[in-house]
């Protein structure tokens, strides 16, 4: 009897991970697959593998939108925004984890409130201060919208995880000489590197795929990110489905290289954090 309870469940459980499966990587096959087809093939049955395998698709992408400048736009404002997002507010995760002073905790929750904060109510507050700042329709705009919108988040990660280290590791740090920001470099950086990936991963993707804020913060195509370029191409030129798929996988690509690249970092710092929280 306890062998057949056995089977059902392993076989419960191959079921509920196989859909899951379906559904996490079932939209994307059918993407891949359809940018290789022709619009014919497309409209006359959207499942099944392409005729044949050719880039005619990604070659009218690239013709039909200006892909390259939104590319290296988003390029530039993904990494500067992670860069500075990690490197900033791990010092200040630091600080709230391991000092004590009054209002800490109502501190803490005061960054935590900004994820429930939906995005639209931001858009024109944000909208008028980059106009009066001079920042609109810049890069340097964008770096800084999302350095602060994935603040709650990089906080909320990196401090919970440094509660998880040991103070006696730093306390003997400084019994042999060592200085504060000598001991969080030398000592505590590379035992956060997990946390480090976490936050570094959660923020680009924000800054990837982002589309409101690149929308209404931007103007011109030389200062647009990838999101906008899709967009564009989607409105203007739906009757091309071929192409727009091609787009969506380019646009694609990337995140889900870095989100491959650090994945087991992302796992057991969210795991590692989560215990201490």
């Amino acid at each position: 009897m306890n062998t057949v309870k056995k089977i059902i469940c392993k076989v419960l459980i191959f079921l509920f991970i196989g859909t899951i499966i379906i559904i996490s990587v079932g939209p994307l096959l059918w993407v891949l697959f359809s940018s290789f087809k022709t619009n014919k093939e497309i409209l006359s049955g959207s499942l099944g593998l392409p005729a044949a395998f050719n880039f005619d698709n990604y070659a009218d992408a690239l013709k039909i939108a200006p892909i390259p400048q939104f590319y290296l736009n988003s390029i530039i404002v993904a990494v500067a925004a992670t860069v500075l997002n990690v490197f900033l507010l791990s010092m200040a995760a630091y600080v709230i984890a391991r000092f004590q002073w009054k209002g800490k905790t109502f501190f803490r929750l005061l960054f935590s409130v900004g994820l429930l904060i939906p995005g639209a109510a931001l858009l024109q507050p944000l909208y008028q201060t980059m106009i009066a700042m001079g920042l609109y329709d810049s890069l340097i705009g964008l770096i800084l919208v999302y350095i602060a919108f994935g603040l709650p988040t990089t906080i909320y990660v990196m401090s919970s995880y440094f509660m998880t280290i040991p103070k006696e590791l730093e306390e003997s740090a400084y019994l042999d000489g060592s200085g504060f920001f000598k001991t969080f470099s030398l000592i505590v950086i590379p035992i956060a590197k997990p946390a480090l990936g976490t936050a570094a991963v959660l923020e680009f993707l924000v800054a990837w795929n982002e589309f409101q804020f690149a929308l209404t913060l931007t103007a011109s195509n030389s200062n647009r990110t990838l999101p906008i370029a899709l967009y564009y191409f989607k409105s203007q030129f739906a009757s091309n489905y071929g192409a727009m798929f091609a787009a969506t996988i380019l646009v694609i690509i990337p995140s889900i290289i870095v989100y491959i690249a650090l994945q087991e970092q992302v796992v057991s710092g969210l795991s590692a954090g989560a215990v201490k929280a």
